[in-house]
């Protein structure tokens, strides 16, 4: 979608990303200003669902941001105390997320009650080593009984004190058995103040098996208790509802884009976590979800100010229809950083915007552009009133855009979304001070003849907008060294729309 500014480029991305996602019968209501609130919460809606994704290209933006990149990431080893270390991991960028998001398909689990996990912190839970199997007495107990457990040093952190992580740090010291040095970053220190003081009621445990599955859900309904045991581990426990179990495990792909780490409590990223499909899990009765490949869409805001080359790499191949997946001539690529085979699916758009007036950018990378449909988007004056307290908005918008575009071209036009919040004289007036008439003298650079010309003013003729004085010739010059009278062009306190009248 391209276009001078004010034409509605990102209300119509809007309306093609939901038509997109729901059909054409779905979205004809949806059009126009009466439908305007509805077709917004729609897209709301589709961007909850993690079906609609929405970035801004800027020259600053690399193919790390865009595809995937190398990120630190501190050690979260459940056997490093210090955890002062820390290594370069592969994290996916927008485009691949929505691409694997898309190709996975979206959950649909048709239950009525359904469990929201919105406002509630979601963390992954390890209940004992999944791979020793004389702990696995221990996950079923807290199944059966309705509990997660917690490792970590045999003291009891039930006292309001240890509400503050400096007390736990320093019973850690006191009390407990582990050697070495004890710091705040200490695994039995970081994990049991998460555990006790950060997991609150209403929060959401994702309990693991391993690394790449997981196996349970639940609900934390009870605060922090200590029960002794006699072998002296797992004494710390929280009250937990369980809301989906399966003891073989699932991939833990199907809500995380990476694999778990060995850290027995931590928060989930929520910008990596499909909400969707942990929600369906949930709400699935410890069914199998099942999933269906619904269309996802990608906007690209202002697509054409970033290095298209430098941000798509080598993957601006697998945008061509042919070259998606399940097509005959399928391309999947490996990664650079995470050396995952990737493709695009069928079933994933990408909608972008450019800004014509913006000459200080090119329009677009000629290897990009084959691969798009073009739509123009010009100004549109039948959707502004023609009386707006005596004046015709249509008539004034027309009358300036057909001048800009006689005297300078029609990618610079003046976009009627400038004008529809207008309700007053005074209202047309401000958009005209503070928006139109600066606007018209950047695109003329500072032409203020031009910009006169264009609002109907001259210097012998009527001043509507503007007003035109001749400059007395400075002491020390003649005019002679001139060939043409010198202007100062100012604007008027109050403008005249006569000629716009209604």
């Amino acid at each position: 979608l391209y276009g001078p500014p004010g034409t509605g480029k990102t209300y119509q991305t809007a309306w093609e990303a939901v038509r997109l996602c729901l059909g054409d019968e779905a979205t004809a209501a949806l059009n126009g200003q009466d439908g305007r609130a509805e077709l917004m919460s729609t897209y709301r809606s589709l961007v909850s669902e993690g079906r609609i994704e929405f970035v801004t290209f800027h020259q600053s933006m690399s193919y790390e941001e865009f595809i995937e990149g190398l990120r630190p990431t501190t050690d979260q080893s459940e056997d490093s105390s210090a955890g002062t270390g820390f290594r370069l991991e592969p994290v996916p960028g927008i485009f691949r997320r929505i691409s694997e998001r898309a190709e996975k398909g979206v959950p649909t689990v048709p239950h009525e009650n359904v469990f929201s996990i919105d406002g509630r912190q979601v963390f992954k839970m390890s209940i004992a080593r999944a791979n020793v199997a004389s702990e696995d007495y221990l996950f079923e107990e807290a199944i059966s009984e309705g509990h997660t457990l917690l490792g970590w040093e045999d003291v009891d952190f039930s006292d309001d004190r240890f509400s503050d992580v400096e007390e736990i740090l320093e019973a850690c010291r006191t009390q407990g058995e582990r050697e070495g040095e004890v710091t705040l970053q200490s695994g039995q220190v970081s994990q049991v103040d998460v555990f006790r003081n950060q997991l609150d009621v209403g929060d959401i445990i994702v309990v693991t098996k391993g690394n790449r599955l997981f196996r349970a859900i639940g609900e934390v309904t009870g605060e922090y208790q200590y029960r002794q045991r006699d072998n002296r581990k797992y004494c710390h426990r929280r009250s937990v509802r369980w809301l989906w179990v399966n003891r073989d495990g699932v991939p833990a792909s199907e809500i995380y884009d990476s694999n778990f780490t060995m850290k027995s409590i931590y928060a989930f990223d929520r910008a990596r976590l499909d909400t969707v499909a942990l929600e369906s899990y949930i709400n699935s009765g410890g069914e199998p979800i099942h999933r269906e490949a619904r269309p996802h869409v990608l906007i690209i805001d202002e697509i054409n100010r970033a290095n298209i080359s430098k941000v798509f790499g080598e993957l601006i191949t697998l945008l061509e229809p042919d070259k998606r997946l399940g097509m005959d001539n399928e391309i999947r690529l490996t990664l650079p950083y995470s050396k995952k085979s990737f493709g695009v699916p069928q079933n994933l758009h990408v909608i972008g915007t450019m800004n014509t007036a913006d000459r200080s950018i090119a329009l677009l990378d000629t290897a990009l552009r084959r691969r798009f449909s073009f739509k123009e988007l010009l100004p549109d004056p039948s959707v502004l009133s023609d009386n707006v307290e005596g004046v015709d908005l249509q008539k004034l918008l027309s009358t300036i855009n057909e001048r800009i575009e006689y005297l300078f071209d029609r990618e610079h036009q003046i976009g009627h979304a400038y004008f529809t919040s207008c309700q007053t004289r005074s209202d047309i007036e401000s958009v005209m001070r503070d928006k139109v008439i600066p606007l018209l003298a950047e695109y003329f650079y500072e032409d203020w003849s031009k910009v006169a010309a264009v609002l109907g003013d001259s210097t012998h003729g009527p001043a509507r907008f503007l007003d035109a004085k001749q400059i007395a010739v400075p002491g020390g010059m003649t005019e002679d060294d001139f060939s043409s009278e010198k202007l100062r062009w100012t604007v008027k306190d109050k403008f005249d729309f006569s000629e716009f009248a209604a």
